[in-house]
């Protein structure tokens, strides 16, 4: 090969690897847009989804008995579990929650959120005002310290041994994708 070649060659192999790069990279964005791991957001209609730590809730430790305000005590071989969130609505107009959310498991079980009298649980089938966020700053759940609003399940002891645990956030509004966060259990 001639010396003159060997640079030309060299840029080409360059380019060649930039453009398989990036082509990697967009496809691995599309593909995943809608499914992401626990601290990432998810983006669903308008709204960005982060859950930002999800945990087993212990009645008797003083840190999460305002969170399970309300809850009757869980029955034998099953556990509160609690998913803390934040969302933020960057548009200009009022955005829709869900009415609920769901846990699926590996073995396919699918647990559907509990309803919570805490003042610290996510406010399902509320609104997020324009360019405001969930929780509302300077709210019990947000000044918390976690900082998010938590959505609660009751699972049996089993599914943490069928994870990953698979958060479900359907689509607020018709004709929306929903998204999935894998829980970091």
């Amino acid at each position: 090969m001639s010396p003159h070649r060997r640079p030309l060659s060299l840029l080409l192999a360059l380019v060649a690897l930039l453009a398989l790069a990036v082509g990697v990279s967009a496809c691995g964005y599309e593909s995943h847009a809608h499914e992401v791991e626990e601290g990432a957001p998810v983006e669903v209609g308008e709204l960005h989804y982060n859950a930002t730590f999800s945990r087993y809730l212990n009645p008797n430790d003083p840190e999460d008995g305002p969170l399970l305000e309300g809850q009757p005590e869980a029955p034998p071989g099953e556990a509160y579990f609690g998913v803390f969130f934040e969302v933020k609505n960057e548009t200009d107009h009022v955005q829709p929650l869900p009415e609920t959310m769901t846990v699926t498991d590996t073995a396919d079980n699918e647990y559907e959120v509990q309803e919570s009298e805490s003042i610290l649980a996510f406010p399902f089938g509320g609104l997020v005002e324009a360019e405001e966020q969930v929780p509302v700053l300077d709210s019990p759940a947000q000044l918390g310290p976690i900082e998010g609003s938590v959505a609660i399940f009751l699972l049996p002891d089993e599914a943490s041994e069928n994870r990953p645990l698979i958060l479900h956030i359907p689509p607020a509004e018709e004709g929306e994708e929903g998204g999935e966060i894998t829980l970091d259990l």
